[in-house]
């Protein structure tokens, strides 16, 4: 059995992509192992069975394991813990084991259960060290040069990842709003086809849309006595430009992947998905007791809708930090769909509004969350500040439906029972997210709950 760091219960929960955040480890098996390199350093790429002292579903994480005698300056802080006498480390920090991953994947190696696959006409970068991202995310990404970037998904879980099946599919047929995949590994999980990995396009010289969004909100919240609409960092063009790009992809998923309607047993099955997520949520954040009542009622209502709802192939995860502006247009990125969600409900048909109702909940996350900064360092409320918040928020909620609806040929507003209710749905596990994660944040979908509900 291949060995593991004896520290490596500690170090898992306090990684950021560790989705189990306050359960106890019982134990730490591992469920597979590839050895990738036999000379120092050593690379094994190892899947992990991490059980629960609840007893609870156990659940896999991939990890590219480094082995050295002794950890240069530079790996320190990537340690995990001793393993055999030599010093176990997370493998995807050292470019000399990453530049192993790069090599399989230009060859289309296998290793044991581990298939490199590039795309049929792809060029992928030859010998080109990699460069570990430090952003916090849910999964690792490694970026070669400004030519690719290679993404390893953390959290295991058999089954064709979305991330993959999605570009595949957009990549066929020509989407130019996506990063274009160059290259996946793929293998088994529990005994069933599973995605470890993809390779993309680096998108050099683009600006994460979460970024631009928080640079313009501060500008409006410095001006005094200018509108939205005046000041210089006005976003509500590029809202409107990103509502376009979003449009597009949809109608791509749909061309490539096929669209269907939801009967009355559909839209039932839809508004009951609704209320268990609130019926989930309300033990993880007792706030929400408040807001309740209008809650029920707005999911509820999504059973009475007119049969015939459009559903297809969708982001699922859509937010302002999953869009980059590069200097020709805007790319949606990381298909995955919600973490926290099962896979065969992220990889259903759903309608495009869930995800046009998470652009619409991410403008008013970067309002509210830069009006909470200002607060902070102001010691308390403004209300002239929250009435800039919202003014912003409403102007490029207003500019991206604007966008959307002059592709998509209607404005996604006109379908407000639908669109209320993913926006809410959205809202609610939005609070348990950053109740868990991020404690801070949790009022920022808290007080836009009381504000929908109360609308």
């Amino acid at each position: 059995m291949t060995a593991v760091p004896d520290r490596l219960a500690d170090w898992l929960p306090a990684q950021r992509w560790f989705a189990a955040k306050g359960r106890a480890i019982a134990a730490v098996h591992v469920a597979q192992s590839v050895t990738l390199a036999d000379d120092q350093p050593r690379c094994e790429h190892i899947v992990l069975r991490v059980e629960f002292v609840d007893g609870g579903s156990p659940q896999h994480y991939q990890l590219l394991l480094g082995r050295r005698g002794d950890l240069p300056p530079e790996l320190q802080h990537a340690t995990i813990g001793a393993v055999d006498g030599e010093v176990g480390y997370d493998g995807l920090w050292d470019p000399k084991l990453t530049r192993i991953l790069l090599d399989l994947l230009a060859r289309g190696q296998q290793v044991g259960p581990l298939r490199f696959v590039p795309e049929p006409g792809a060029e992928l970068p030859q010998d080109v060290p990699g460069r570990m991202m430090s952003a916090e995310q849910s999964n690792s990404c490694v970026v070669y040069g400004d030519q690719a970037i290679l993404k390893l998904f953390r959290r295991m879980t058999p089954g064709l990842n979305p991330d993959l099946e999605l570009h595949r599919a957009l990549r066929k047929v020509g989407c130019s709003h996506v990063a274009q995949l160059l290259a996946a590994v793929e293998g088994h999980l529990e005994g069933e086809p599973a995605s470890f990995g993809i390779m993309q396009e680096y998108a050099a010289n683009s600006a994460e849309g979460w970024t631009m969004a928080l640079v313009s909100v501060r500008d409006l919240l410095a001006e005094a006595d200018l509108r939205a609409d005046e000041v210089g960092g006005d976003f509500a063009g590029e809202a409107c430009r990103l509502g376009e790009a979003v449009a597009a992809v949809h109608a791509d998923l749909a061309t490539a992947l096929g669209v269907s309607t939801l009967d009355s047993e559909g839209l039932a099955a839809l508004s009951g998905g609704m209320t268990r997520r609130l019926d989930e949520a309300l033990p993880v954040v007792p706030e929400l007791a408040e807001v309740e009542p209008a809650l029920r009622s707005a999911f509820h209502a999504v059973a009475a809708v007119r049969p015939g709802v459009s559903v297809q192939r969708v982001h699922g995860d859509l937010h302002l930090g999953q869009e980059l502006r590069t200097p020709t247009g805007w790319l949606l990125i990381d298909f995955e769909g919600e973490p926290a969600k099962p896979l065969v409900e992220r990889r259903a048909p759903d309608s495009p509004l869930r995800d046009v109702a998470a652009m619409l909940r991410s403008f008013d996350y970067a309002a509210y969350h830069q009006l909470a900064e200002w607060q902070h360092d102001m010691s308390g409320p403004d209300g002239q500040l929250e009435h800039r918040a919202e003014e912003w928020a409403v102007r490029n909620r207003d500019a991206f439906c604007g966008g959307y609806g002059g592709v998509a040929g209607a404005d996604p507003r006109s379908s407000e029972v639908l669109l209320r209710a993913y926006e809410l749905d959205k809202a609610v596990y939005e609070t348990v997210y950053e109740t868990r994660n991020r404690p801070s944040w949790a009022e920022i979908p808290l007080r836009s709950l009381r504000r929908l509900a109360a609308s």
